[in-house]
């Protein structure tokens, strides 16, 4: 019996045993591919499940902030409270709203004529309002006395003001109309004017990072960039048709996005103003807003085709296209500082709240449902390329008048294409050449 060998099954009780009653029990599991032969058509069944429920949980509709008697023209994000919102109206009223319980917390007749912009300051003690009036205000954010609703500071401009950015550090801002005016509180007179023979300008905004750098959109179809250490303008760009708004990247210094009459924006970088680095694709309509995610990977858009959509930087579709039958002419767009809500003015007087992902689950997650979503995402990412995936995942409901607009541009673009095409056939070779996207929206620059 010395000689006797016997095998004994050893198993570590970590691998069975609970660590308490509320975990589930622990199933041994064998990861050797060999044993699995089925693993690869099992997780394309649970792909095609995860972006099938992904659609059906798709509501991306929060809420709506009524109160306004006339279209919403502005809106500005408190810098450091997530739920304050400002907005402006036509009527020159500008609210003050608490976004989670969607309640107007103060109200006021600011200016004579449309609010034309709002910002607040680095701050947020302050905010700053400019309107059809040729005034420029400065309000308190929060109310502790009756004299705090009068406005601290008033400043009277030459000309109709369009436009208002705040310096991410100095006490000094940015107001545009006939020329771009740089500002500070405790003077009457403007610190610098930049001039560059343009008729008007309708937007601007100083960059977040290098912030001293300033862009704004003129009416000759240019968008002009400043260094407010400058004395004079530093380059301009001229597009095929006016951009309406202009947002910098939060993450990516030199980068900034246009919003464009021509139904689509324009991504541009400013060491290379030759071509836009990305043209988004997809409104039907004059774009008239844009704002960017504060990771600086997506931006949104609202548009005068009624419809928001939101766009991944590097690409030239929209990811998501948001729309309600009441919701009219988009005419501002914000994304929340959190990253996850993004808020639209339009001028039926409503003020609507989405989710920045519409099918993503509000509020607290327990540590297993984080886990099953972010191996449904996983699983959703390797099996993008499926033609039965790919479908489900792209597949969006749209209004009939914006079906009937795409189909319409699909058109003339295919012909445009076709007519390319047949004169490349019958000219000699080389004397049609290929011209990329980007490049025929080639722009002139000046210096």
């Amino acid at each position: 019996m010395s000689g006797l060998k016997i095998k004994v099954i050893s198993r570590n009780p970590e691998d069975y045993l609970r660590a308490t009653k509320r975990d589930i029990h622990k199933i041994q599991r064998n990861y050797d591919p060999t044993q699995h032969p089925l693993e690869a058509p099992r997780e394309y069944v649970r792909a095609l499940n995860a972006v099938k429920l992904e659609r059906v949980f798709a509501k991306p509709f929060l809420g709506s902030l009524d109160g306004h008697t006339d279209g919403v023209s502005s809106m500005a994000k408190h810098p450091n409270r997530l739920s304050m919102l400002a907005s402006g109206a036509f009527d020159g009223e500008i609210r003050l709203w608490d976004l989670t319980s969607r309640k107007c917390t103060r109200n006021f007749i600011a200016h004579e004529g449309w609010v034309r912009s709002i910002c607040f300051t680095p701050n947020g003690q302050t905010f700053t309002s400019a309107g059809d009036d040729k005034t420029i205000k400065t309000w308190k954010s929060e109310v502790e006395n009756p004299d705090d609703e009068d406005p601290m500071n008033t400043l009277l401009s030459m000309s109709v003001v369009s436009g208002v950015s705040h310096h991410r550090d100095k006490p000094i801002f940015a107001t545009c109309g006939e020329h771009c005016q740089l500002w500070e509180s405790t003077r009457n007179e403007p610190v610098k004017v930049f001039k560059w023979g343009v008729d008007s300008l309708h937007h601007v905004a100083f960059n977040q990072v290098e912030n001293n750098l300033l862009a704004s959109c003129a009416s000759d179809r240019s968008i002009i960039l400043y260094d407010c250490r400058e004395t004079a303008p530093l380059r301009k760009v001229v597009l095929e048709l006016r951009s309406n708004a202009l947002s910098w990247n939060p993450m990516e210094a030199f980068m900034f996005t246009v919003a464009n009459e021509d139904y689509n924006l324009y991504t541009f970088d400013v060491r290379k103003l030759k071509q836009p680095v990305n043209i988004h694709l997809d409104h039907t309509s004059a774009v008239i807003d844009v704002d960017y995610a504060p990771t600086g990977r997506e931006f949104v858009a609202g548009s005068y085709d009624k419809t928001v959509r939101i766009f991944e930087t590097l690409k030239g579709h929209s990811r998501d296209v948001y729309h309600t039958k009441r919701m009219q002419r988009l005419t501002c767009v914000k994304w929340s500082l959190d990253n996850k809500y993004i808020m639209t003015g339009s001028d039926e007087m409503n003020i609507r709240m989405w989710k920045a992902r519409a099918s993503e689950k509000l509020g607290v997650l327990k540590p297993r449902e984080r886990t099953a979503l972010n191996y449904a995402d996983s699983l959703k990412e390797k099996f993008a390329g499926h033609p039965q995936i790919k479908r489900i995942a792209r597949h969006r409901h749209v209004p009939k008048h914006i079906l009937n607009a795409q189909k319409e541009l699909r058109t003339i673009r295919e012909k445009s294409k076709k007519k390319e095409a047949n004169r490349r056939a019958h000219s000699k070779p080389g004397a049609v050449p290929i011209v990329p996207e980007r490049k025929k929206h080639d722009v002139k620059e000046d210096e």
